[in-house]
């Protein structure tokens, strides 16, 4: 598997694909047609050498794909407003549309942020406070089994929060979206032309997905507060917060690497990730694959990308058959050794 350095997400009847500055929007519009939009995203580490630095870049990068993610989200809803149409004078428009692009950049980051503080205080600060109530409830004197509570309770709410939103029906279509993005992916980095009938045949699940990243954060903030101990429920609280960056940091390498070998160990700490992918991707209908290989092809040469991979493959091919010519030559002339010494005992 070569990666091929795309990534996206499903939003409201359609897909997200960036690659490197370029990204690409396609909605499947309540008339059946495909809209696609194609725009630069550039982001917060662009050209900063500090904030593209290894356990660094993740925190940014993780800011830049919620702030990306929002804004091809509304852009998407956009399609199913209920609105009543009315007419616009020309003068009118241009106002209503400079003021429609600030009020959503003011928007989209006032909801990054609000975000970013609810799931900050559901699956960090409150699995603290939990723990903290078992401990004096139960008069607990293992600091690590608080910690393994705390741990516990915090993916018990993840998982229940992913089940319960399970149920809508408009993110069982997101999440049907969410598998035709990754069947794409998948279909790309595993050598096939990008067709429908080939994603339909492709997996689902996929290692370097944002899933994974959250799930990677509840393991490595279970792993890291095991060791971090302090006494004092706000003290607790502060130290929880003031190490989400790293932990953040740490799984976004993690997710990296899942996304870039496929060693063992690699697979093994993947697993669970995937697993967890069962419950946010669903087998998609053909028309969200139709919707899917638009975002791609927008910002992605997937042509050139299976020429070189093949020729990769090929190189690898005769690397291995010279090898192995190698191996052989070199076995023949142990051989006639060994029988020219067999002549001399004679």
């Amino acid at each position: 598997m070569k990666p091929s350095g795309i990534g996206g997400q499903a939003v409201l009847e359609g897909i997200m694909m960036k690659n490197k500055e370029k990204y690409a929007v396609a909605v499947r519009k309540p008339d059946k047609e495909i809209e696609l939009k194609v725009d630069e995203y550039k982001g917060i580490t662009k050209g900063n050498k500090i904030l593209n630095l290894p356990f660094i870049r993740g925190v940014f990068n993780f800011i830049d794909s919620l702030i990306l993610g929002m804004k091809t989200l509304i852009y998407s809803a956009d399609f199913y407003e209920d609105e009543d149409e009315v007419e616009v004078k020309p003068g009118d428009k241009v106002a209503d549309s400079l003021f429609k692009e600030k009020a959503e950049s003011v928007m989209i980051g006032v909801t990054v942020f609000i975000s970013v503080i609810i799931a900050i205080g559901l699956f960090m600060v409150l699995p603290t406070i939990i723990a903290g109530f078992f401990e004096k409830q139960f008069n607990i004197l293992s600091a690590g089994l608080v910690s393994a509570i705390e741990g516990i309770v915090r993916i018990t709410l993840f998982l229940i929060y992913v089940v319960l939103i399970s149920f809508m029906k408009d993110i069982q279509r997101t999440y049907m979206y969410h598998g035709a993005e990754h069947k794409c992916i998948n279909c790309i980095e595993h050598g096939n032309e990008l067709t429908v009938e080939n994603v339909m045949k492709s997996s689902r699940l996929h290692r370097r997905c944002g899933t994974s990243f959250l799930l990677f954060v509840m393991i490595i903030s279970i792993i890291l507060f095991m060791f971090i101990r302090v006494d004092g429920m706000v003290l607790k609280i502060v130290t929880r917060l003031l190490l989400v960056p790293v932990v953040a940091g740490i799984s976004y390498e993690i997710i990296r690497l899942a996304g870039r070998s496929d060693a063992l160990i690699v697979r093994i700490i993947s697993a669970p990730g995937l697993l967890l992918q069962r419950l946010t991707t669903k087998e998609p209908d053909e028309d969200m694959v139709e919707v899917a290989i638009a975002a791609v092809e927008a910002v992605f040469d997937w042509k050139q990308y299976l020429e070189e991979y093949e020729a990769e493959l090929d190189a690898e091919m005769e690397e291995s058959e010279e090898s192995d010519s190698e191996e052989n030559e070199t076995s023949d002339e142990f051989d006639d050794e060994n029988a020219e010494d067999d002549e001399d005992d004679v």
